[in-house]
C-alpha cells in the first residue's frame, strides 16, 4: 500500500497532538517536562530572548509548527518586527555557516578520498578490508 498525501504540515495535523502523546506517555512527558523548563521565565535569559533563540533554531531546523509558536511567544513578550528580521538572517548565516564547516570535512574527505585512488584510477583497498570486500561483493543482489 502506497500512501498518497497532497500536503505537508497541514494545521489539520494538530489534531494528532493527543493521540502521539498517549502513544509514548513517558517520552512526552519527559519533552514536554524540558520544553517547560526551557521555555520558563524567571531563568538568567529573558523570555524575549529565549524566544528568538528558539525562532532561530526553529528556522534552522525548518519546523513550521515551532516558528509560528515561537513567531507569537516573541511578539508577545515584546519582540520587534527588526528583532524578528535580524534573528531571521543570524540563523540564516549560522546555517551558512554550518554548510561552510561541512565543506571543510568534504574538502579533507576529497583529499584522503584522492590519496586512496592509485595511478590506474582504482581505489586503493587496504589487505584487511579486501577479504570483507570482496565478500560483501559476493553477497549483493544481481541486477
Amino acid at each position: 500500500m502506497r500512501i498518497r498525501t497532497t500536503e505537508y504540515h497541514s494545521p489539520k495535523d494538530r489534531k494528532y497532538t493527543q493521540s502521539l502523546i498517549n502513544s509514548a506517555p513517558k517520552e512526552a512527558t519527559a519533552f514536554l517536562k524540558l520544553k517547560h523548563v526551557a521555555e520558563r521565565e524567571g531563568g538568567a535569559i529573558p523570555i524575549k530572548y529565549r524566544e528568538l533563540m528558539s525562532v532561530a533554531v526553529a528556522l534552522t531546523t525548518q519546523c513550521a509548527y515551532c516558528i509560528e509558536a515561537h513567531i507569537e511567544n516573541a511578539v508577545r513578550a515584546g519582540a520587534s518586527r527588526e528583532e524578528i528580521a535580524e534573528t531571521v538572517f543570524i540563523a540564516a548565516a549560522l546555517r551558512a555557516d554550518g554548510a561552510v564547516g561541512n565543506g571543510l570535512m568534504a574538502m579533507r574527505l576529497f583529499d584522503e578520498a584522492g590519496n586512496a585512488i592509485n595511478e590506474d584510477g582504482l581505489a586503493v583497498v587496504p589487505a584487511t578490508d579486501q577479504a570483507e570486500i570482496t565478500t560483501l561483493l559476493q553477497r549483493r543482489p544481481r541486477l
